[in-house]
């Protein structure tokens, strides 16, 4: 009845865990770097970000600083934008590359951009699904007959909704980098060739969500495959 702790499946669980390490490592290290130059402006990340939302029509968004290290987002309910202690007040062209991320995000909210509507909806559905589907689906292994099965299917039915938010997440934040390329670029606030470096950052943070995506889609495949086993006991 436990084989299930020994099986094979934990190796798409190890390769996912690798995939999130990799990802991780390159865009700390890709940051690192480009936090290291500073732009030829001397414009931190807070005042770059209120020049983008100034010059985007957006006067209710309130930049903040926000403890920890890329820890930056954009709460689209308290209609804060959130700076993390490398980004709020740092000169770098790192610095810069993240708070216009960040904008492409608030930029999104205001003018209704749907795959940020619908990642919005998913947040319940999404926090459920990750709590509940293991639970769930221990449950349905301790049981026999069509209730295991009915909770298999449950849980990995949940499990569902927290990796279809991973997928939608990622032409939200792909779509948020390429707004912040667009004003740096025609804004003149960075050189080309620091336009170049906010892109190397940019294309390092996308892999992070890339992987999370990847990762989660592993453990569903694992979840289905177990589920796969009860049925045929």
């Amino acid at each position: 009845m436990f084989y299930y702790y020994y099986d094979r499946t934990y190796i798409l669980v190890l390769i996912g865990v690798l995939i999130c390490v990799a990802a991780s490592a390159r865009v700390n290290r890709t940051f690192d770097r480009f936090s290291r130059v500073r732009s030829y402006s001397g414009m931190t990340g807070k005042e770059a970000a209120e020049r983008i939302l100034r010059s985007s029509g957006i006067y209710d968004v309130q930049v903040i600083h926000i403890p920890g290290n890329l820890t930056d987002h954009y709460n689209p309910g308290k209609k804060t934008l959130g700076l993390s202690d490398t980004v709020y007040n740092s000169a770098s062209v790192a610095a810069i590359g993240v708070a216009a991320h960040e904008c492409g995000h608030a930029v999104q909210h205001a003018t209704g951009y749907a795959p940020l509507k619908i990642r919005g909806a998913l947040v319940p559905a999404a926090n459920f699904g990750s709590m509940a589907a293991w639970p769930l689906i221990l449950i349905g292994l301790l049981m026999n007959g069509d209730t295991a099965i009915l909770f298999i299917n449950l849980g990995i039915l949940v499990f569902s909704a927290a990796v279809l938010f991973q997928i939608v997440t990622l032409p939200v934040e792909f779509n948020a980098s390429r707004r912040a390329v667009r004003v740096l670029e025609s804004s003149g606030m960075l050189y080309p060739d620091e336009v170049d470096s906010v892109k190397k950052v940019l294309s390092a943070a996308a892999l992070t969500y890339v992987a999370s995506a990847a990762s989660m889609i592993l453990q569903l495949l694992r979840l289905i495959i177990i589920g796969g086993r009860k049925r045929n006991d």
